[in-house]
């Protein structure tokens, strides 16, 4: 018993690493390019600290530093993608930064503004789980102008995507630009919701994802003060998980039944 509870799940493992989140371990793992001494685990292998684990042939090391946390005010034409090999416009490259990092979630391409940023896989997955619970803060700019009707019909749910989109606060602030703070995470929410009324987003900005406020210039970036990251974990403590990564975790589930792999043999 003693030597199980050293035991811990591969996809955790990366996540604690600061390699990548959970999701997107399970990924690498269905598509063969984890290793654990050797052989390509099965979904949901556990591993000790003596096993070797390697994705893409590099070897994963025990994480031993500080976390990283940051904010980052993303310029419109920036892809929030760690694929640097697809994406030459992609966040990680733009950012440079000296440590493996990921962005938490994302930002269209044609949107500016904040973003989250970090090696530390575990905070990504319970932010992710409460995307449906957590404020997101935006100002838009249109391509004519706003009057109450637009602001009532956006504020009380339009359908977009085969569902109705959950009730918001949005608030005029010019004649042709209003502030809108949602509490769920759509593809491309803001612009469906307004296409679907008629109007063109010319401008999307998010200016604050829960606590944490944007006050940098485009291009820039900072470390998440104490007080930030100490409420920001007070926000997401108590999340549960949302249909999203419930479906996501029942597909996994399913795609593991459907696929097998070779055992993995442990060092002795």
């Amino acid at each position: 018993m003693a030597e199980e509870k050293k035991l811990k799940r591969i996809n955790k493992f990366l996540s604690e690493v600061g390699y990548c989140s959970r999701r997107k371990a399970d990924q690498l793992i269905d598509e063969g390019r984890v290793t654990i001494n050797g052989a390509v685990p099965e979904m949901g292998t556990k591993i000790s600290e003596d096993d070797e684990v390697r994705v893409n042939g590099e070897l994963i090391s025990a994480k031993k530093e500080k976390n990283v946390y940051l904010a980052f005010n993303k310029p419109i034409g920036i892809v929030c993608t760690t694929d640097t090999r697809v994406e030459k416009d992609n966040i990680i490259d733009y950012i440079n930064y000296p440590k493996r990092i990921f962005p938490i979630g994302r930002l269209d391409k044609p949107s500016e503004g904040l973003i989250l940023l970090t090696d530390d896989g575990d905070i990504v997955n319970k932010i992710l789980r409460a995307r449906n619970n957590h404020e997101k803060e935006y100002l838009v700019t249109v391509d004519k102008p706003i009057n109450n009707d637009f602001l009532n019909k956006m504020s009380n749910g339009v359908p977009i995507l085969d569902t109705v989109t959950r009730k918001c606060k949005v608030s005029k602030v010019g004649s042709h630009e209003f502030r809108i703070i949602l509490t769920q995470g759509l593809n491309r929410q803001i612009r469906r919701m307004c296409e679907y009324l008629g109007y063109e987003v010319t401008k999307l900005k998010r200016i604050r994802i829960m606590n944490i406020g944007l006050d940098l210039p485009v291009g820039k970036y900072r470390e998440l003060t104490a007080e930030e990251f100490k409420n920001l974990n007070e926000l997401i403590g108590n999340s549960s998980k949302t249909e999203e990564a419930s479906q996501l975790s029942t597909e996994s589930k399913k795609e593991n039944q459907n696929t097998k792999r070779p055992r993995v043999k442990r060092k002795k």
